[in-house]
């Protein structure tokens, strides 16, 4: 009898680990912050807002707290957050951390996207 069998049993979702990734960029970004704030207990979190010029936005915060339904994604010691709203438009995506002349960033490269503003920071489905 498997878990999903057995009511009694905690069944718990699990994604498949390249649904949503981090990259070497971003994760070394992540913990360098981390490291900077002295606080190991620190994650980052990306959401989707609705707004922006495109229809949606990525947000990104630091986070202590992980919540029940929230997915995390590691990547060395760096971990992610994605709340199960966000999840869906996040699919398949890269959170990637970039430096150049349009200044430092985390950024998505999300293939869900049909459409996105020139910041990048805006996306439509």
């Amino acid at each position: 009898m498997t878990a999903a069998e057995n009511v009694n049993d905690p069944v718990v979702g699990t994604h498949d680990a390249v649904a949503i990734s981090l990259t070497e960029n971003a994760a070394n970004k992540v913990l360098a912050l981390i490291n900077e704030e002295g606080n190991p207990g620190l994650k980052l979190r990306v959401f989707v807002t609705g707004g922006g010029c495109s229809g949606f936005q990525y947000g990104f915060s630091f986070d202590e707290t992980v919540n029940e339904d929230d997915t995390v994604i590691k990547h060395k010691e760096a971990e992610l957050l994605v709340d199960p709203l966000s999840y869906q438009y996040l699919v398949g995506s890269k959170v990637d951390y970039s430096e150049g002349l349009e200044g430092s960033r985390f950024m998505v490269q999300n293939p869900l996207a049909t459409t996105t503003c020139g910041c990048g920071m805006s996306f439509s489905i």
